[in-house]
């Protein structure tokens, strides 16, 4: 810890920096094959929706050591149409998720449970969703997401400065979609739960990637004045700053995330807590990553655009030479007028001694 410390107080007053902006190419390579895999898993699998998105009926039975197999063997009769999903919850529930049904269908399949784990139809939990209660609910899980990018985006234009606002979209969209990709590789179903947890890593990482700005607005604030350092320096500079602070905040969010991933969902077989812990978990490493390693690449590639930090960038190279790389020529050529050159000698008279 004290190392840390340590670390953090020298990268803090640039006695050691790490050239993150400089090797942006590098960060981006890395997002770029995770956006690639995302677009893969996507296209050939998709998101497995569940009921609450794409309607359906739900039966949970209640029965100690209920097995996956013995409740695909029940329903294996019936023909249900579409893919029947079933899924252990904990050891003593076992959850069958199907396409919409009819009542004679809905009704042959309580039957058909309940004889073969030997329960009542009464002690069935069922559920039944029809398709327009989950179109409603993907519709306003859409309106959530974008009207948050657009207020989020208003706030930080007049916070701080709309370039920043576009570095910082850029990141939520990149967290975002890697997010979902990894969720469709999984193979996790889309749930309520699982919307909530991406709407919360879309404040967390933008939570991160404002304290970064933060501190880049307060080294680039009269950075125009001076020649010490171009806007990019001055950008690195700030997220070396606050990369350890970065790097324990996110450590110590996902430690409990992990527990609620491994141990809730793991071992006790909570089926809310896996869908909420594992967009949570996926989304604040992600989040981290991209408030160092995205957002602040981004706004420097954007800003030194700008003529302004064009024109610094020339007088902090300039001011980087050293008088050795001019020639004798361009030394005397910037000279002040009237100042002495070099020693002068006067032509003699004729007749003096």
């Amino acid at each position: 810890m004290s190392r840390m410390s340590g670390l953090g107080g020298r990268l803090y007053r640039g006695e050691t920096s790490i050239d993150l902006i400089g090797r942006r190419r590098r960060w981006y390579s890395v997002s770029a094959l995770f956006i690639l895999l995302s677009i893969g898993a996507l296209s050939l699998q998709g998101l497995h929706l569940g009921i609450e998105f794409k309607g359906g009926s739900s039966f949970t039975v209640s029965k100690a050591n209920a097995s996956i197999q013995d409740a695909r063997d029940a329903l294996a009769p019936i023909g249900i149409p579409g893919e029947i999903i079933v899924q252990n919850i904990g050891t003593n529930k076992v959850r069958v998720q199907t396409a919409a049904l009819d009542t004679a269908q809905n009704n042959a399949a309580q039957d058909a449970l309940a004889a073969k784990f030997s329960v009542t139809v009464e002690s069935i939990d069922t559920q039944i969703v029809g398709p327009s209660w989950g179109k409603e609910i993907t519709r306003k899980a859409l309106y959530g997401l974008f009207g948050f990018l657009i207020c989020v985006m208003l706030y930080l234009a007049m916070a701080f400065e709309p370039k920043m606002a576009v570095a910082a979209i850029v990141a939520v969209v990149h967290d975002v979609f890697i997010t979902v990709g990894i969720y469709a590789l999984v193979g996790f179903d889309v749930t309520p739960a699982t919307v909530i947890g991406f709407l919360t890593i879309l404040g967390y990482s933008l939570y991160d990637t404002v304290v970064v700005f933060d501190k880049i607005r307060e080294n680039t604030r009269t950075i125009t004045a001076s020649s010490k350092s171009t806007y990019s320096q001055a950008v690195n500079l700030a997220v070396n700053q606050t990369l350890v602070r970065s790097f324990n905040t996110s450590l110590i969010a996902l430690l409990p995330v992990a527990s609620i991933l491994f141990v809730g969902a793991g071992l006790l077989g909570a089926g809310t807590l896996k869908d909420l812990s594992l967009a949570l978990f996926i989304g604040l490493a992600v989040g981290t990553y991209s408030s160092v390693f995205i957002a602040p690449p981004v706004l420097a590639q954007l800003r030194e655009r700008e003529p302004a930090m064009i024109a610094l960038a020339k007088r902090v190279s300039g001011r980087g030479a050293t008088p050795s790389t001019f020639s004798p020529v361009s030394v005397a050529a910037v000279a002040a007028p009237g100042q002495t050159r070099g020693p002068r000698n006067q032509p003699k008279r004729k007749g003096r001694k």
